[in-house]
Parts: C-alpha cells; structure tokens; sequence
C-alpha cells in the first residue's frame, strides 16, 4: 500500500451519505457489518437489491412503478426496472425553485450567467416547444456543436423531455471529425454557437458548420447560437436561438419513457478508424449517475460542481446530472491557462466550487508552471477534487496535497464512456493513498484478470466486470445484429466485459490503473503498463510531457520513449540518462527505453488523451485509420521523420 495522504474525519464519515446507506443495507439484509468492503461485495452479489436499493435511496421520479429490477444476468442482454415509465430531463428537474442556482456559467473573459432551477424548467419547455415545432418526435436525434454553455444543458434537457436523442461534439472538432460522428446517425436538428473563443482568440463555427451540412442531409434546421458578439453569418435553413425558445407555447409535461429509452449517443476516441457510435439508456445513465454523485462523491443539494470538459467528453453528461442530486453546475467555456494558470483557481474561489474535476493534464501543468494555489486561494469550499482521463501519478498526489489543500478528498476515478460512468473511483469514507484509486465501484464487479481469465490480487491484469450494470450501452449504432457490440467488449473472456484497461487491484481494495492494455508493453515477456513510465518520467521538472510505446523488434520488445522538453532544453546524452537512471530507480530495469526521442508535441484526442496507438503504427510503418480523431495531428510528423531516421536502427 502506498503513502497514506489523507483520510476522512470521524465527523465526515457519519455524515456522509454511503454511511447512511450502508447502515440501512446492513440493518434491512443483516450484514455483518457496514464497512465499504462489505458493502461492496453484497452490490455485486445481489444486484438486483443493490440497484433497487439505490432508485429508493435516490427517490427516483417515475409515472409507473417497475415490475422487475433485473432480467437475466447476462452481459449483453440483460433488462432493468421492466414496466417503469419515467423521464430524464423530469428526475434532473425535480427541484422547481427559484431562489437555487442551477447552472452557473462563466468563460476565460469573465463573462457570467446564471439560471435558477425554476428558470432552467421555463427555459427547457420553452425549448422543447421550439423542438417540436420542428416536428422533433420521440427516436429523433438532435445534434449540436457547441461550447460548454447554459444553452447546451437546455437543449440536451429539452431533447430528453420528448424523447429524443442527444449526441454533441466539441466546436474545436474538425469538419471530418464532426461528420465521422454525427454523420453515422442522421440528426434531424443540428444546433451550433456562431464562434467561440479559447486561449484569447475567436474562432468562427458557422464555416465549419457549412461544410459538415454539405455531407449530412437530414438536418433539416440549424440553431445558432449568438454565443460570441461578432458579425452575422446566417445561412439557409438556420434559426437563432432566441427564435426557437419563441416558437410555441411551452407545454409543461414530460414524456413517460421505458427505462431504457434511448437518452444520448457517444462516440469513442475514433483513433482506429470511424469512431463507434454507442447508445445509452436514460435510466441506466440517471441511476448509475446518481450512485456515484451520492455515495462516491458525497454530493448534496446545495453544493456547487465544476467539472472542466468540453460537449464532446463523457465528463459533460455527467456533470449535468448532477442537477439530479439538487445541486449547482458550473459551467467554465474556455482555456484553463488564460490569461495565465491561475485562471481555474480564481474560478474555484470565486464562485464557491465544492467539488472540482480535472485532469492529469492540468494539474501537471500547473506544478511545472510553480504555481502553488494555496498561497494564492483558500479554496474553503473546496472538498472534492477528482481527476480523471488518464492515471494520476503518485507525485501528483503529494503535489495536491503539499501545495493545493491538504483537507482534501482527492478522488483519481476511470471508467469510459463506453459505460458513461466508473468502474474505479472515490469514496468519502476510505483513506487516500498515492497513486491509487480508493475501491471498485458500487454494483461494478470488478476484476483483474490474467491471459487466462483468472482474477489477481496484486498483480497486474485485464480490467473486465463480470456482471451487468445498468449504464452499458444499450446497444451500439448501426449495429443491428450486435456484433459491433460483443466485439468491443466481450470477444476476449466470453460473458464478461473486458474494458481495454490494465489494472492492478491492492489487497485494501483499492487500484492502480496502468493504461490502456492494449498499449501495455511486453518487453521479455514482462507485461509493463505505460502509466508506470510516464509516472517516473513525468515527475522530472525536464519534462514536459511524453509518449512511450513498445515496438515488435528482433523478435522482442523494446520501448522507445518520446519527450518534450521546455523550449530551453535539449536532449543530449546525460539528460537521457538521467530519465533512464529515474526510470530504472523508480520501476525495474524491464522498464527503462531502449531510446529516447525529443518531439515538439505529443500527439492527443480532443479529449486530451495520448494517442499511443498512432505512434506505434507510425514506427511500425502502418497506416493510421483515422487523424480527424486527433486535436493536434500536426504533432505526428515529427515522428514520420524519427521512424525513417538511420538512427533508428
């Protein structure tokens, strides 16, 4: 186990929510006891009470009562809450009042905008009129490339009041990257921001919009919103925004829906060809949402949540949800380091955030930076921060602690959007320890297993589920039979869902997250994950960021690393062996490269992942499938001149 950085105080763990519903599980089913582990293993075990559990706990809206929690605990297959008639948009709604705070907006300018439940209600039907003006019918999909503004929680809410379907993108996407995604499902709306602005600049959406119209016929409108002031640039078949809150009389109901009525369609990464287009339920996504906000992150009514992400990340639909729980979204558009890297801090402070998501990523760049945040915010209503998109290193975990807030619930979560959701996150009750995730999820039946589908304790191994959980996808686009499906997840341990994840999982039930498996290195047989490099070699203040990869050589594997150096740097031979010697010192000598490049980027998807897989085809001379995939493809040449290099050999 490692370093121990911070637990929950006596106070705090009575008080939590997991506390009082353990108790009651305990008391109602005679556990032994209400600790997390216990709880734990009764969720898998049972699912079909957890989950009942949960949706009472939760006091989940519905017009009809369900018949049957669970069908047959088959993956795929299986069916949830049969009979129930209930509505997405009804159960994140349920707070009408006017005095709290719903949504809270403000972008890199310090522009800032504020809706309160009542308002956001009044708004959503107004929305939903203008939709079905339209002719919007329940199945239909609404589509939108947008920022991350108080006009994409509306119309996705709007969307799910009818029963339709909800599938965005990030404007930053390209015009590829956008049809790749959308193109697949036919909207019959499509709804964009006339420009946005990130990192001090305006970049125009309506150009781009154009010609992603010049590929999809079925939009039959397109909403703009005036997000940014600057000239008009209206095009046939387009509305404002305004325009379209204006079309009809509000009505004031939701449309009752089964449980797994069709709420959002998700798309993955997309580096290896035409991003999958996967389905999710609206009472899988609600339930499963709720369980974590509550019990994971010990979120109430009242608390204010920030989460930074753009429309085109899973992290966006589960942020809105919070207004599930009661409490307020904020809403930040924009880079995270404009004007300068206090940006997010001041925003922090400034607008009471009690539970704040990031990234690796940011907080990495922040520490090189030398910002210390504490000297510069008190950060008092700071409780949570989570961080997800990539594993955090264990220096990280110190940094946070040291130079952030050392009272601090410090929650490192990873699941996938395949799921909408976590397998692995925190807990309010359990310590923290660095480097780890605090436990497996509730009602996630999780596993490391080995090549030959055995679970291991310790060791490092394939992250799979064994039994069904309500958000997997109900199934995927364009995919009728289901083969695009059992293929994504259950070709390799028949019946069991295998994530694409490597993971170790500690005797304390806690986890370590190595990266995706299959990056993982495999160097003289020995399974190496590639989170175990970057968390040596991106801890070194050398380093700016890096990619590693393990290329097929000799009948072997050896690793080649990749790094970016500050502009004032160079890579000669005593840096290079000053990463090795801080490799070797930290992992094995199994894990030290057998070269060192220096690039001027690394390449990553819009979501801010590394793209590993490219790199390695790029080295291995293969063709990469899909670049409109990434956010920054440019970066690849620098590796198309490394992989034809003499040096190489």
């Amino acid at each position: 186990m490692n370093e121990l950085l911070w637990k929950p105080s006596s106070e705090q763990e009575a008080s939590s929510q997991i506390t009082r519903l353990s108790q009651r599980i305990q008391r109602k089913y005679a556990l032994a006891d209400a600790e997390y582990s216990t709880l734990h293993h009764w969720s898998v075990t049972h699912p079909h009470l957890f989950w009942e559990e949960v949706w009472q706990d939760c006091e989940i809206k519905s017009s009809v009562s369900y018949t049957k929690v669970m069908g047959a605990p088959k993956m795929p297959g299986t069916s949830w809450f049969e009979g129930t008639r209930l509505n997405f948009a009804e159960n994140l709604l349920r707070y009408q009042n006017k005095e709290q705070e719903a949504i809270c907006f403000v972008d890199e300018e310090g522009r800032t905008a504020s809706l309160s439940y009542q308002e956001l209600s009044q708004k959503v039907f107004q929305c939903a009129a203008g939709f079905r003006a339209h002719g919007v019918q329940k199945g239909d999909r609404i589509s939108a490339v947008i920022p991350n503004c108080p006009e994409t929680i509306i119309a996705a809410l709007a969307a799910s009041s009818i029963g339709a379907i909800w599938s965005s993108c990030s404007p930053d996407f390209g015009i590829n990257g956008i049809y790749d995604r959308l193109g697949q499902i036919n909207p019959k709306l499509l709804i964009t921001a006339n420009a946005y602005q990130y990192n001090g600049k305006v970049f125009d959406c309506l150009e781009k919009i154009k010609g992603v119209l010049g590929k999809i016929n079925s939009v039959q409108t397109t909403i703009v919103i005036p997000f940014i002031d600057v000239p008009d640039k209206s095009f046939a078949n387009s509305q404002r925004w305004d325009e379209l809150l204006n079309m009809g009389e509000p009505e004031f109901f939701f449309e009752q829906l089964p449980f797994d009525h069709p709420l959002y369609i998700m798309y993955s990464s997309g580096t290896t060809g035409i991003p999958k287009s996967m389905v999710h339920g609206a009472g899988g996504t609600l339930i499963q949402h709720l369980k974590e906000h509550r019990y994971h992150c010990d979120l109430k009514k009242g608390d204010r949540i920030c989460y930074f992400t753009t429309c085109g990340w899973m992290m966006w639909n589960w942020l809105v949800s919070s207004l599930a729980s009661g409490a307020t979204v904020v809403l930040y558009e924009g880079s995270p380091s404009y004007p300068d890297i206090s940006q997010l801090w001041n925003v922090m402070e400034r607008f009471r955030i009690t539970h704040f998501g990031t990234s690796p990523k940011f907080l990495s760049a922040v520490k090189k930076a030398g910002y210390v945040p504490k000297d510069h915010h008190p950060l008092s209503s700071l409780r949570v921060m989570m961080s997800t998109g990539a594993p955090l290193s264990d220096e990280l975990f110190y940094w946070v602690y040291e130079h952030v807030k050392f009272d601090l619930h410090l929650a490192s979560i990873s699941g996938g959007t395949d799921l909408i959701s976590c397998f692995a996150l925190g807990n309010p009750n359990l310590a923290v320890h660095a480097g780890e995730l605090q436990c497996k999820g509730l009602g996630m039946d999780v596993h490391a297993y080995s090549p030959a589908g055995e679970s291991l304790i310790g060791e490092k191994g394939e992250l799979v589920c064994r039994t069904p959980f309500p958000s997997m996808p109900i199934y995927f686009w364009n995919d009728p039979d289901g083969e695009k499906y059992r293929k994504a997840y259950f070709d390799e341990y028949p019946d069991v869902w295998a994530h694409g994840d490597f993971i170790e999982l500690t005797e304390s039930g806690g986890a370590v997250i190595y990266g995706r498996s299959d990056t993982v290195l495999n160097p003289g047989g020995v399974r190496i994950g590639t989170a175990e490099i970057y968390r040596q070699v991106e801890g070194m203040p050398e380093v700016v960021d890096s990619i590693v990869i393990g290329q097929n050589w000799e009948g072997d594997v050896r690793i080649i690393l990749f790094v970016v150096l500050p502009e004032t740097l160079t890579l000669d031979d005593a840096l290079c062996d000053q990463i090795k010697k801080t490799i070797r010192v930290g992992t094995t000598p199994r894990h030290v490269p057998e070269l060192i490049f220096q690039v001027p980027e690394i390449p990553h998807t819009i979501s801010g992942k590394k793209v590993e897989k490219a790199v390695r085809q790029i080295m291995d001379g293969e063709e990469i499938l899909n670049v409109s995939a990434l956010a920054n493809p440019e970066a690849l040449h620098a590796f198309s001149v490394i992989a034809t290099d003499a040096s190489m050999t």
